[in-house]
């Protein structure tokens, strides 16, 4: 699936299930929301923090989608053709990171 139909789907669901789509400062404020829980767990589980047992069941694959669920909401509701805006920036970061990154000591170690 790539980025386009991934918004199709988003708005589908939308129309058929969520009524409408919640304003964007609204689910500019879920997006937060669920960018923190990808954080609570990647800090719990992969960084020093000890993992409370709440967030043993925790799927980080789930929280993601969470995100990258909202994320299609805001580009939906505000007029994004975010397959078109993701390819440009792939472009962009592809010409001015590539010898950027290969020529970094600290991604040597």
């Amino acid at each position: 699936m790539n980025i386009e139909n991934a918004q199709k789907i988003v708005d589908k669901w939308i129309q058929e299930h969520g009524v409408r789509y919640f304003n964007e400062l609204t689910n500019m404020a879920q997006l937060t929301e669920e960018v923190g829980e990808v954080a609570r767990i990647i800090a719990r589980r992969y960084g020093e923090q000890s993992e409370k047992e709440s967030d043993r069941d925790k799927d980080l694959g789930e929280e993601l989608a969470d995100v990258v669920f909202v994320v299609l909401c805001l580009a939906n509701q505000t007029g994004i053709d975010l397959q078109e805006a993701f390819d440009k920036k792939m472009a962009k970061k592809t010409k001015r990171d590539h010898d950027r990154h290969h020529n970094n000591d600290k991604l040597k170690k």
